[in-house]
């Protein structure tokens, strides 16, 4: 049987394929659970509440916006039903995060000193230095908007926070204007510290809106507010660029980013205790249903909150600080290329720093035998020491080739500026290719070198899981390479032409390249294990990645579980297999591990009839990854290094019982065995890994 075969999925009660969206929403449930955790810090569970919102923010922007679209269209369509299925459960999610937040970790917060003042719990001196602070810092940057002809609703941005206000009594004009709305500013921190003298011996915050609240009427005068509520709309933030109708891409990107702040509704929050006829009035004005209205109890935007886990410092609130280790064939100041020349470097993010990488880029700035860097942008961070570097470079007449994804989603306009940064001081800046995000992280350095009597351009590579951002790589998990394998140089070699003149891309000899061969060498790959288990080879395959959603790959998996082969997966999030059914997955197994670090690696090992193969890859194995992107998988030819990429990054993954989730065949998630002690695979890495704090 090949995965193509219309009958090697058996029917599955009329769906072999777990809902991708649900799953989407589960794994929010279960970081939602770490804040639960009473062996989490404190600080570190309110952050987690954080991540949720952010994560439900992208979750509407992106995924829900089409089916929003299809709802108003025909509310009784079968994607109407998936659509009210969806929502439901993420109100459900909602109220089981504001009940945390309410319930549990803000009074555990208070019972340590550190408290957000409501009005009603402020002394007088607090009211008083809350009311100097409104009329100084807040009221000068308020503009209230009383809404009648001449003033109509305004545009609200997307995700901002707002005021509505049902007004009573007569405006100055002796007119009957009944709603007005507020814009919170921006520009003003939203959570503000109470000064230490005024904070009675505690740790004191008040949210602006508190602040705004507490004077909302004093911005009315002669007039009365008889109901309000905060509110935040979210809006459809997919980018709409027609690629065969554009003639300068990142132009194109600029006008587009202009709208994205006001595509369509597709959720509204307002506080819980906002009144019907107001919740009514902003339906109709953002044209939503009810199920697409939220009601807090709490902060609107509990995103916002992360300034207040910025605050909390105390070590018993955070996490233990850890130093990441330089690996140990790598002295700090050691001459990079020459170590790279004596063997690959295996880098494992964020046990390991990534300072290495930036060594190695500032180094090849400086070398005068440099010739050439390439390298892949796609997320970098504002402030990026990897930008700053190929500026360097650049102003040292290096030749300085950037290869920027500027529709890297949420990343577009900081990917711009970074390219204009780059083209002001001589670097070559490219796009990457048409319709494709170029989503693979590598870089290229070419250095004149004496071979037998005469110079020769010598390559030297790195290779990523994961984004040459600075910050991240100290959240994320993540595999680096660095390498002067002449093959596989050669390989990256051709990647970047390909990438940048648009040839068509050589044969490679080890790289798998999407959205040419990565996904048909993947299922080769698979078909190969089945063979083996029909010879009576060994036969096994463990893969770790974000995401498992491509169909056709799911088909190869239930046909080497149907085989015999046995599967391990390591899905993070959204995965649409169904394991452990009999007859069609019953060999598959698949977890998620949620801990102190985003599990980022992407790693595929391969039985191969007892001379086991792994690959690094950039790649989910998801559509959008094997065929719409820039991605590639390498193989770590280095057997030593393979092994350790076993032993780090599968190994402990497969044995914690601490932080691992098991799906079950039905789309729910068993939570961990152990969830308070047990084995954990990241505190494992950590005591391994990374330095001891104490030698920082």
């Amino acid at each position: 049987m090949t995965p193509s075969q219309p009958n090697l999925v058996p029917d599955l009660a009329g769906n072999a394929y777990l809902d991708r969206e649900l799953s989407q929403l589960a794994f929010n449930e279960r970081v939602l659970s770490m804040a639960g955790r009473d062996r989490v810090p404190l600080a570190e569970r309110l952050r987690y509440v954080c991540i949720v919102s952010s994560n439900l923010d992208e979750f509407f922007e992106v995924r829900l916006s089409d089916l929003t679209e299809e709802m108003r269209k025909d509310s009784a369509t079968p994607a109407a039903a998936t659509y009210r299925s969806i929502l439901a459960r993420t109100h459900r999610l909602v109220r089981r995060q504001y009940a945390l937040y309410n319930e549990v970790i803000m009074p555990a917060l208070a019972a340590r000193g550190v408290v957000i003042l409501s009005s009603a719990d402020r002394t007088p001196p607090q009211r008083e230095w809350v009311s100097q602070y409104m009329q100084k810092e807040v009221r000068p940057l308020l503009s209230p908007i009383g809404l009648d002809p001449a003033h109509p609703f305004p545009q609200i941005v997307n995700k901002s926070l707002n005021f509505v206000m049902q007004l009573e009594g007569k405006d100055a004009f002796g007119r009957h204007t009944a709603i007005a709305i507020l814009k919170v500013p921006r520009v003003v921190p939203r959570v503000i510290r109470i000064p230490e003298g005024l904070a009675g011996g505690k740790v004191a915050f008040v949210l602006l809106t508190s602040v705004i609240r507490a004077h909302l009427q004093d911005l009315f005068p002669g007039r009365e507010i008889s109901g309000f509520s905060q509110f935040r709309v979210t809006r459809d933030s997919e980018l709409t660029v027609d690629e065969e109708e554009v003639h300068n891409l990142r132009q194109a990107m600029r006008m587009e980013l202009t709208q994205r702040h006001f595509g369509n509704a597709v959720r509204l929050e307002v506080l819980q205790t906002c009144p019907e006829a107001l919740q009514h009035r902003l339906q109709q004005q953002f044209a939503l249903p009810d199920d697409a209205v939220f009601r807090v109890d709490g902060p609107v935007n509990l995103v916002r909150l992360n300034h207040l886990v910025d605050h909390l410092t105390a070590s018993d609130l955070r996490w233990p600080p850890f130093v990441p280790a330089w690996p140990g064939k790598l002295a700090r100041g050691v001459d990079m290329f020459a170590a790279i020349k004596r063997g690959d470097i295996l880098l494992h993010h964020p046990f390991q720093s990534f300072e290495p990488v930036l060594e190695f880029l500032r180094q090849a700035g400086q070398d005068p035998t440099v010739a050439a860097i390439r390298m892949t942008l796609y997320r970098t961070g504002i402030s990026s020491a990897v930008v700053d570097l190929l500026e360097d470079a650049a102003r040292r007449g290096k030749e300085v080739t950037a290869v920027v994804e500027l529709k890297a989603r949420f990343d577009e306009e900081a990917n711009i500026n970074l390219a204009e940064r780059l083209e002001a001081v001589g670097a070559q800046v490219v796009y990457g290719v048409m319709g494709l995000k170029t989503h693979c992280k590598i870089t290229q350095v070419l250095r004149r070198e004496q071979v037998d009597g005469r110079l020769v351009l010598t390559a030297y590579v790195h290779l990523g899981t994961g984004n040459y951002h600075a910050t991240t790589t100290k959240l994320y998990t993540d595999f680096g390479m660095l390498t002067a394998h002449p093959d596989i140089c050669s390989d990256v070699e051709k990647v970047f032409m390909h990438l940048t003149s648009l040839t068509k891309v050589e044969r490679l000899k080890h790289l798998w390249m999407a959205p040419f061969t990565l996904h048909r060498n993947l299922l080769k790959a698979l078909a190969a294990e089945v063979a083996a288990a029909g010879a009576g080879k060994p036969a096994r395959v463990i893969a770790k990645m974000n995401a498992l959603t491509d169909e056709a790959t799911i088909n190869a998996l239930y046909a080497a579980s149907q085989a015999g082969v046995q599967i391990d997966l390591i899905v993070r999030g959204a995965c649409s297999l169904c394991p452990g059914v009999k007859g069609l997955s019953e060999n598959i197994r698949v977890r998620s591990i949620i801990g102190r670090f985003l599990e980022h690696h992407r790693i595929y090992y391969f039985e191969n009839r007892g001379e086991p193969v792994v690959y690094l890859s950039s790649a989910d194995w998801m559509g959008r990854n094997l065929f719409r992107r820039i991605e590639i998988a390498w193989p770590v030819l280095d057997p030593k290094l393979a092994r350790r990429v076993v032993k780090e990054g599968l190994g402990p993954y497969l044995e914690d019982t601490m932080e691992a989730w098991t799906l079950r065949p039905d789309g729910r998630y068993r939570p961990p065995r152990r969830p308070n002690e047990g084995a954990s695979a990241q505190a494992t890495l950590l005591a391994e890994l990374a330095a001891d704090v104490a030698q920082g």
